[in-house]
């Protein structure tokens, strides 16, 4: 019988992993496209370049998100 005992080591790395994971594909994606609806009409040419850079840094994040996330202009 294989002892099943999970060494600290292994504890700490798979808990690096999942927070690096739910940076990256949660946390980093919602407040990008929560800060990119704020400032669309506003930003200048450089932020919206330096936008556009991380929307593709974090475009698989961005991706779970944007089923769920509603950006239209309201209707008058």
């Amino acid at each position: 019988m294989a002892n099943l005992a999970i060494s600290q080591d292994v504890i700490i790395v798979l808990a690096l992993y999942l927070g690096l994971a739910g940076f990256y594909l949660v946390a980093a994606p919602l407040a990008l496209l929560l800060y990119l609806r704020n400032r669309w009409h506003t930003a200048g040419s450089v932020e919206r370049t330096l936008l556009y850079a991380a929307m593709f840094v974090f475009f698989p994040g961005v991706l779970v998100f944007s089923p769920f996330l509603n950006f239209r202009p309201q209707a008058r």
